[in-house]
Parts: C-alpha cells; structure tokens; sequence
C-alpha cells in the first residue's frame, strides 16, 4: 500500500519538465571529461574517465529501475522520469564502451580481441549495453504505438538483465569485495526480487481462483 506522501508531491512532480533534465544528468560526464582532459584524474586518466562513466551509467540504471517500486511502495510517482533515466545509462554506457575502444584500446583490434578472451568480464558489459540497445532504440512513444504497448514492455524487461550484468560486470572487473561494487549489486538483486515478488503472487492468487 502506498503512503499518504504521494499524492501533493506528485502534484509538484508534474510541473517539472522532463527535458532540462537530460541535461542535469549529463553534467557528471561532462566534469569526468574535464577531469580527464585538465589532467586532474590522476596517473592514467583515461581508465578513470571509462571508470567514471561506467558506474554513471550503472547509476542511472538503478534510478530507472527503482521507479516502479518506488511508486508502489510510497505512492511517489517518477514514470514521467523513467525515459529520461533509462536514455541517460544508455549514453552514459556507449560513452563508457566508446572510451574503452576509441582511447583506451585506439581501435586496434587485436588488442581488444585480446582484452575479450583474457578479461570475460569486457564480454559481460557488452552484453549488458547489447540488451539497453533495442530498448534505446525503441524508447520513443512512436515505436511504441508500432510495437504495440504489450510488445513493447516485454522488450523492456530487458532492463533487469541489463542492469545484473552491470552488477556482475563491476564486480568481475574490481575482483574484490568493496563496498561500492557490492551496494549495487544488492539494489539490483533486490530490485529484481521486487519486480518479481507480485508476478508470483499473482500467479499464486490465479491458480488458487481456478
């Protein structure tokens, strides 16, 4: 059940715009980048940058996924919002990838052949931005009137995946148990128990009626 909160501040909630925000969200990437190329991001600024927005994305991810939780637990609607997180951790993750091949391995492609069968973890990530790719590409309200709505969410539940091989990616890539890597790959455990929780009870409540 929601709690009372709701209701006036998603009255405040709905005179936000959405739009400026994108640009809000992408102040984090812009100071990483000046790190970077001020000569502030210490002795190999380049992995700091592709570190930098690798868990910027991973961030994002979670925002956007704590979104329906959030509305059901406290009445506190941010879907309006949602696009707008779920967009920003898909740029925030090509900025990742495209700093790794472009200025960390400079498109020399025997060396990223390399990095892909000695590091499994670089796979992993992969795969985590080749599952936020379709629902980048689909995420504008005509490919969702073409797909249809029921077509559409089911491509979307890619995002639970998407964001648990983030979680593996990080802790794979860290190789040690440290605070940070493991906070997220909790919140992303437990957002995932949570989308899944109803969808059994449901289940449970359904064949019970039959």
């Amino acid at each position: 059940m929601a709690f009372a909160i709701g209701d006036p501040l998603n009255q405040r909630l709905k005179r936000v715009p959405v739009w400026p925000l994108y640009a809000v969200a992408l102040i984090p990437a812009a100071w990483a980048w000046w790190q970077a190329l001020s000569g502030q991001a210490g002795p190999n600024p380049v992995r700091a940058l592709e570190h930098g927005l690798g868990i910027w994305a991973f961030r994002f991810m979670i925002a956007a996924l704590i979104v329906t939780p959030l509305r059901d637990w406290t009445g506190i609607s941010l879907v309006r919002f949602r696009r707008m997180l779920g967009l920003t951790a898909f740029w925030y993750a090509l900025m990742h990838l495209g700093v790794w091949l472009a200025l960390d391995r400079q498109f020399a492609w025997s060396a990223i052949t390399a990095d892909l069968l000695k590091r499994p973890y670089i796979i992993v990530g992969m795969l985590s931005f080749l599952a936020l790719l379709p629902m980048a590409i689909t995420s504008t309200d005509g490919m969702i009137r073409r797909m249809g709505a029921a077509s559409w969410k089911k491509l979307h539940r890619l995002a639970y995946p998407a964001g648990l091989l983030m979680a593996l990616h990080y802790l794979w890539l860290v190789k040690s148990w440290t605070a940070e890597p493991l906070t997220y790959a909790a919140i992303m455990v437990m957002l995932l128990a949570m989308r899944l929780l109803p969808r059994q009870k449901t289940a449970r409540a359904h064949r019970a009626a039959t």
